[in-house]
């Protein structure tokens, strides 16, 4: 056996296995802390079974949970992929987090593809434990699941911008509030539990250009409807993505 064979080999990993090492601890600390499953896990589930189970907000025609269930996806879309990012992201950045993997082997623009990775996987066990959820509580999807796959990827690219962006620019305890504050008004104005059309004419055009509005209504004329492919909502998913992804990687401070 040659001297050799056990010689060092300094040097970075391949940028996959460095990006794919990222996005496993950027998942299992999403899912190790508690105000985040709080927040993407714990109150979808409570909202999708109490207003499924009591009567309080008029769905309109048929089952209140083929209404409700679109817009909790809708929901843990967001909680996850928005607020939850942002304020994840925000105080790494305050921390200086960002700022010494910034300085690592790892690409800053592979950190941002780590972290995107861990919002998907994030969202598919959401998504998985809401339709189980659903299923139990009598609910009967219809339409086109590639249109729902393509509604949800849109959606995670939308809000993950603006929460980069969010992130990037304000300081982490604004961060915070700005965060949780967009949560509450979207969920009561986006049109998760309320349809949309129990608020004023003027104020439908306008919530009906939110990515919560865009989402929820497509998911529901998809599921609920038997829609093929909700086109207009999909181009206003699209129009978000684009603004909030190109903002934030235009603006994002790393320190």
């Amino acid at each position: 056996m040659s001297a050799g064979t056990y010689a060092p080999r300094p040097g970075a990993a391949p940028l996959s296995r460095m990006i794919g090492a990222q996005a496993a601890l950027e998942t299992r600390m999403l899912l190790r802390n508690g105000e985040q499953l709080l927040l993407t896990v714990i109150i979808p589930t409570l909202l999708l079974v109490l207003f499924s189970a009591v009567d309080i907000v008029d769905t309109g025609a048929g089952s209140s949970v083929d209404f409700l269930t679109p817009g909790i996806l809708a929901l843990a879309v967001m909680s996850t992929a928005f607020t939850g990012q942002a304020i994840a992201t925000g105080f790494e950045r305050r921390y200086g987090v960002l700022k010494r993997l910034g300085a690592s082997p790892l690409p800053r623009w592979a950190l941002m593809t780590a972290k995107t990775l861990a919002v998907l996987v994030t969202e598919v066990l959401q998504v998985a434990l809401l339709t189980v959820i659903a299923f139990a509580l009598g609910w009967s999807p219809h339409g086109n699941p590639f249109a729902v796959v393509l509604l949800l990827v849109l959606g995670t690219a939308a809000f993950s911008g603006l929460g980069l962006l969010m992130a990037g620019t304000l300081r982490a305890e604004a961060t915070l509030a700005a965060a949780n504050l967009v949560f509450l008004l979207l969920l009561v104005g986006g049109g998760v539990i309320v349809p949309l059309d129990k608020f004023p004419d003027a104020v439908q055009s306008v919530l009906g250009l939110l990515p919560i509005a865009a989402l929820s209504d497509g998911l529901r004329d998809v599921l609920q409807h038997g829609a093929a492919m909700p086109w207009g909502d999909l181009g206003i998913l699209a129009v978000w993505a684009v603004l909030g992804l190109g903002a934030a990687a235009k603006f994002f401070r790393w320190e």
